[in-house]
């Protein structure tokens, strides 16, 4: 079993010390730390989704030449888009933005909705795609979900400081 040392302790001191030194940011400061680190909006990480679903749609029908693999690749997409869609929305209501509980309420039920959407809506495939590829929907649907990822990575891009 370690033994507690002295040194141990000075991280505490160190604390203290800082909370001392603590000043709040002015309005300034406020305004510059935002545009080094733009809010994104969750509608252009849907947007960006719906584009990179279409793109791989159509990759998918160059490489193999295959209408019936397009589809599901774009199928795969849409299991993605569709419930993204529904969390935005869900998320961006005007009830959420009455108390802090009700947000955080609020993202957890909408989060489970776009789950629950997503199993029902890969599942609803066997009898919604014509003759569908699971290879070209799994691709489909995983680089589309990708894309939060590649958006938040790239913000700065997504969303440009004006």
């Amino acid at each position: 079993m370690a033994r507690i040392q002295p040194q141990d302790f000075e991280d505490e001191e160190n604390d203290a010390k800082g909370a001392e030194d603590f000043r709040p940011l002015t309005a300034e400061e406020v305004q510059n730390l935002r545009l080094q680190q733009p809010l994104l909006s969750i509608w252009r990480v849907v947007l960006a989704q719906v584009v990179v679903g279409l793109a791989v749609a159509a990759l998918t029908w160059l490489i193999t030449g295959q209408v019936s693999a397009a589809g599901s690749a774009a199928y795969g997409a849409l299991s993605v888009v569709v419930p993204a869609a529904l969390f935005a929305r869900g998320l961006t209501s005007k009830t959420n933005a009455i108390h802090t509980g009700a947000a955080v309420f609020a993202f957890l039920l909408w989060e489970m909705v776009k789950i629950g959407l997503t199993i029902a809506m890969l599942y609803a495939a066997i009898w919604l795609v014509k003759d569908l590829s699971w290879p070209a929907m799994l691709v489909g649907f995983v680089v589309t979900m990708k894309v939060y990822w590649v958006v938040f990575a790239w913000r700065k891009v997504f969303h440009p400081v004006n």
